[in-house]
């Protein structure tokens, strides 16, 4: 099974995530989002980013986690091929990233996402314990 799907959403662009750990379902969720933005040929890291994201509850979290991601991406050009997320609670987790520098010439654009939004926002654990998440991109 596949760690995500596409939402048909009205000028949006929605995801519903999953992961075996929480842990894993911001990192696919992530990595879901770059995959959807930009096609990367295989290429190594140039620089490794820690980052520290806070928010009031798990769906604010993932909203701010992905945002920052975003924010590397679309601000500073730095795409973030692998992340890993090193601690998470409800209200806080501490990543990794793999950069490497966004080449026009290398990199075709797939959809420029505008940003992460709260609109149908959800995350949650289900009974087989496996995390899922459901997400919409502003495009």
């Amino acid at each position: 099974m596949s760690d995500f799907s596409i939402i048909d959403h009205t000028a949006d662009l929605g995801l519903k995530v999953r992961g075996e750990t929480l842990e894993k379902l911001f990192e696919n969720a992530a990595g879901c989002m770059i995959r959807l933005a930009v096609k990367i040929p295989n290429s190594r890291p140039t620089e490794t980013l820690e980052v520290h994201v806070s928010g009031s509850d798990l769906e604010d979290l993932l909203v701010r986690w992905l945002g920052e991601i975003l924010y590397y991406f679309e601000g500073e050009k730095k795409i973030a091929t692998k992340t890993r997320i090193t601690s998470i609670s409800p209200q806080h987790l501490d990543a990794t990233l793999q950069i490497i520098r966004y080449d026009p010439a290398l990199h075709e654009l797939l959809s420029e996402i505008k940003a992460v939004t709260y609109h149908q926002i959800r995350v949650s654990q289900k009974e087989d314990r496996v995390w899922k998440a459901r997400v919409i991109f502003d495009l």
